[in-house]
């Protein structure tokens, strides 16, 4: 059921953000099932994404980093974010972009996974 106030606009516009936010969600349980093959941790405890952002037309650039500029999956990890991110329903396209501004460090690790590698 679709609901509009008097002029048709807001609850729209309420329902796409609640949509955003819940591919947002979708995207974030996805990240959380790649991993880093050389740490046996997933890649967003890891501390490896910088930020998410979901457009109303369901699109989706996701800003990350790598553990070093010479990481050995420099070229493979980016594609297999993008390339599992776009199997998500409704997902019409996606962006990654690496940056290493700020540089990767162990302090950007979730508490569990500095707790999972012994670093607690």
């Amino acid at each position: 059921m679709n609901l509009y106030n008097l002029y048709g606009e807001k609850i729209k516009k309420m329902e796409q953000e609640i949509d955003t936010n819940e591919l947002g969600e979708s995207i974030v349980k996805v990240l959380k099932g790649i991993y880093d093959p050389e740490i046996p941790v997933d890649i967003y405890e890891l501390g490896l994404i910088y930020d998410v952002m979901v457009n109303t037309d369901y699109e989706v650039k996701i800003l990350m980093t790598l553990t070093s500029p010479n990481c050995p999956v420099a070229e493979s990890l980016p594609r297999e974010v993008e390339e599992k991110v776009k199997t998500i329903e409704n997902i019409k396209d996606v962006e990654v972009e690496i940056t290493f501004d700020p540089p990767w460090s162990k302090d950007l690790m979730s508490e569990e996974a500095k707790l999972e590698l012994g670093m607690l």
